[in-house]
């Protein structure tokens, strides 16, 4: 298996959290677009079989010719697999419910946990000059989430600030530990970010001093507010970024992925 500390960019990160609707999806797409607004090249492997990340992405089902389920399972050209989308230096590997067969398909394949991550560094990647790739995770531990996590670098984890966040959270920290001790031993936490939070709510204020006390600097500085401008941008297949580019949500994403870049321009200068 390659080196993973001398491996080049793009810089890897799965966004996982095995709790649906807490904004993983939503994360993705807005944090891949205010990434690309800061000039990055950025790529988005939707690795859910409900596709919500490349229907949010404007991805028409008819355009989805070739998909994730071919990078994982059928081994295609990656100039037939990466879609550009409508925003400037924002691709896209689509999903559909294709996929969701995968599970079944790998297992029976000795390189199943490494399918994702020998994909991701095969030469050919390499003329595409990614900056980062954000990895869209389905909502479950499962054998895709695996694969996402063997192949990143970090694992970037959006948690809905609600009364039982911390609690699903464990069980996710548990799983990156393992994927660290049997198969991708460099994998981190990129960060967590607090979700839906509304300022006016007390358990949304109560769950983010737990977390900040429990997770120190795990928890990103920026927060996603609870903003209809956000719930709204997906049905219009656009980022909210392009959506209401003025709006709460808006700014807090752009907020997010300046503090991502910050991060890893840090950790690469250390």
């Amino acid at each position: 298996m390659p080196d993973r500390a001398f491996a080049p960019h793009p810089k890897i990160i799965a966004v996982a959290n095995q709790k649906g609707g807490v904004g993983k999806t939503t994360s993705t797409i807005n944090l891949a677009a205010g990434l690309a607004e800061e000039g990055q090249n950025v790529l988005i492997v939707d690795l859910d079989p409900q596709g919500n990340a490349s229907t949010g992405l404007g991805i028409d089902q008819a355009a989805r010719d070739y998909t994730t389920y071919d990078l994982l399972i059928d081994d295609a050209p990656l100039e037939q697999i990466i879609q550009a989308s409508q925003i400037d230096g924002l691709s896209i590997v689509p999903a559909t419910v294709d996929l969701s067969s995968a599970d079944i398909e790998l297992i029976a394949n000795e390189k199943r946990s490494h399918l994702l991550h020998d994909a991701l560094r095969q030469p050919e990647m390499e003329r595409f000059d990614f900056d980062f790739v954000l990895i869209d995770c389905p909502p479950s531990l499962n054998l895709l989430t695996v694969n996402a996590m063997v192949a990143a670098d970090s694992v970037l984890v959006p948690l809905q600030s609600e009364f039982f966040a911390l609690e699903g959270l464990s069980q996710l920290m548990l799983t990156v530990r393992e994927i660290r001790d049997t198969a991708n031993s460099n994998l981190r936490i990129e960060g967590i970010v607090l979700t839906m939070h509304d300022v006016r709510n007390r358990l949304s204020q109560q769950v983010e001093q737990d977390a900040r006390d429990n997770l120190g600097d795990l928890v990103f500085q920026t927060v996603i507010p609870r903003n209809v401008r956000v719930s709204e941008a997906p049905s219009f297949a656009m980022p909210v970024l392009d959506y209401d580019t003025l709006s709460k949500g808006a700014r807090a994403y752009r907020a997010l992925a300046r503090e991502v870049l910050k991060k890893n321009t840090q950790q690469k200068a250390a």
